[in-house]
């Protein structure tokens, strides 16, 4: 069940700043006009709780425990974990849609800004953030399941 720390060490890093970077986004990005629904800087909602913050609080402990584990059980925990989380980055906003009220597309509200901008922050804050931390969960789970030569 040993394995090298080093492992799933840049795996884990990149989770963790995932991480951070889904968690905080919705409330720093109204500052650089990367706003989505509300244009508020640290403005509370729910929906955020729900489609950023969980999931980037999952992602963030993931590469934690990934990082600096050097056994295989605790390893795969925090990749499932972050995969978990990539899944969820990925799937909530569409999923969320099931819980929308009145005449809101959505209850994560419209991208804000020209049409380009609103495409990087469809995929900043939820598409292209669930699909690499899925990928780097899945990577990261599938070095942990292969033993090599110095194990």
């Amino acid at each position: 069940m040993t394995m090298q720390r080093s492992r799933g060490a840049v795996s884990g890093l990149l989770l963790v700043l995932l991480g951070v970077w889904g968690a905080i986004i919705p409330f720093v990005g109204p500052y650089f006009g990367y706003a989505f629904g509300v244009n508020a800087p640290w403005f509370f909602t729910y929906d955020r709780l729900w489609l950023n913050i969980l999931p980037g609080i999952a992602l963030l402990l993931g590469g934690l425990i990934l990082g600096p584990s050097a056994n295989r059980a605790s390893g795969g925990f925090g990749a499932w974990l972050a995969l978990l989380g990539g899944i969820w980055f990925t799937l909530g906003p569409v999923i969320s849609q099931w819980w929308r009220v009145g005449e809101l597309r959505a209850p994560i509200g419209a991208p804000l800004g020209p049409r380009s901008l609103q495409v990087l922050e469809q995929l900043g804050y939820f598409y292209g953030l669930g699909a690499l931390a899925t990928a780097l969960g899945a990577f990261a789970l599938g070095r942990l399941t292969v033993r090599s030569v110095r194990d």
